[in-house]
């Protein structure tokens, strides 16, 4: 089947954050959002057709997770990544960010130290700072227009440091970390004795020529000190359906993490995110990697864009995502500024750099799965606006 992402599908008046928050965020719904990481095009027809099956049945009680369910996540992650990971690993979370909150209260105590790489994901930090950790950063390098770990910086920092919290693929910046890259990093923490806890939402984002690599699949004793959090919600377009794993290889960190989440009793799950995931998982290869080829054309359009018309600015380079990390610095404006002018002048809401700390200031990130149509409006209201204001 051929899917046509170009087509525009109104999520106005459905509740949808990205389009009607857009007053409470920005102050204004007269912008088009390019912010929320989640997608404007519709999921795979194999989803939507579970889903009906499934509701056709006028009963939605208690429902278990059948094994089919964990042998569809079980055979993607092999095919998709090559690691092969068994069923008693994976444990339920109603989210990634509700999962990294919950690995902190597990694995840590109030006042120990944890460590993170900015400019990345916020709710990294709340999930530190709301739960009283302390927070040590290990700040990405920006080396001729590309971000790198600083692993002398980060060795330097680990003494009293419980876990780090990892982005892989790194969202904002758009790296997909290399295997010698994540080996290092890996191997350090392995040496200082910190947890891992790799959020790979993003995995299944990886852009053509490049590969994601699961830090767990290294190696046993690296696995074993790393704990993992995948979801099919950036990946198909699923996040209403609140559904995500945690993989622990390990025995007694899965039993301490799974103790934990029998406190709450939150892992239950919702049926139709159980559905759902399982027909991604079984049916939407196809679908993935079509949308992979447009958001990459979506990525190229930008980039010709902003090199024919606004030189100024410049893209960091893509490699996993559908998320642009943008480069305003040199319309040399403050961070209130430019939030405002973009907001106020160019009409297009886009995600605040600042927003992800350290090495933030002076950048915007701008979600690319959209229709290309709605991706130019966006790129000529941003050029008219910036070339009104330097005339």
């Amino acid at each position: 089947m051929i899917y046509n992402f170009d087509k525009v599908i109104s999520r106005k008046g459905t509740h949808s954050v990205k389009w009607d928050a857009r007053k409470a965020y920005f102050g204004s719904e007269d912008l088009l959002p390019m912010w929320v990481a989640d997608m404007d095009f519709p999921v795979p027809v194999e989803l939507v057709e579970a889903i009906k099956r499934r509701a056709d049945n006028p009963l939605y009680g208690y429902t278990l997770r059948p094994d089919s369910y964990f042998q569809s996540f079980i055979n993607w992650v092999k095919n998709r990544h090559d690691w092969g990971i068994h069923k008693d690993w994976i444990l339920f979370s109603p989210g990634v960010v509700p999962a990294l909150n919950f690995i902190v209260q597990a694995f840590s105590e109030p006042g120990e130290k944890i460590l993170i790489q900015p400019p990345v994901y916020h709710p990294f930090f709340f999930s530190v700072e709301n739960n009283h950790r302390e927070m040590v950063f290990n700040q990405l390098s920006l080396v001729n227009g590309r971000y790198e770990m600083d692993f002398e910086d980060l060795e330097n920092k680990l003494l009293g440091v419980k876990m780090i919290l990892l982005s892989n693929p790194h969202n904002p910046v758009g790296r997909a970390w290399t295997r010698e890259e994540l080996t290092k990093l890996a191997n350090i923490c392995v040496k200082h004795e910190v947890l891992i806890v790799s959020d790979e939402i993003h995995s299944d984002l990886a852009l053509p020529g490049f590969k994601h690599i699961p830090v767990a699949s290294l190696g046993d004793e690296i696995a074993a000190n790393t704990l993992t959090c995948m979801a099919p919600s950036k990946t198909f377009n699923l996040a209403g359906l609140s559904t995500s794993s945690v993989i622990i290889s390990d025995p007694a960190k899965r039993a301490n993490f799974e103790e934990y989440l029998d406190r709450f009793h939150i892992t239950g799950g919702n049926i139709f995110g159980m559905v759902a995931s399982e027909a991604a998982y079984l049916h939407g290869k196809d679908w993935l990697d079509q949308v992979l080829e447009y958001i990459q054309g979506n990525f190229d359009f930008l980039d010709n864009f902003l090199k024919e018309n606004l030189p100024m600015l410049h893209l960091t380079p893509a490699e996993a995502t559908y998320l642009a990390w943008l480069d305003f610095s040199a319309l040399k404006m403050d961070g209130d500024g430019l939030k405002s002018f973009l907001i106020n002048k160019a009409k297009v809401g886009l995600n605040d750099g600042r927003t992800y700390r350290d090495g933030g200031e002076g950048f915007q990130r701008m979600n690319l799965a959209c229709p290309r149509s709605i991706l130019e409006e966006a790129l000529q209201r941003i050029e008219k606006a910036i070339k009104n204001h330097i005339v």
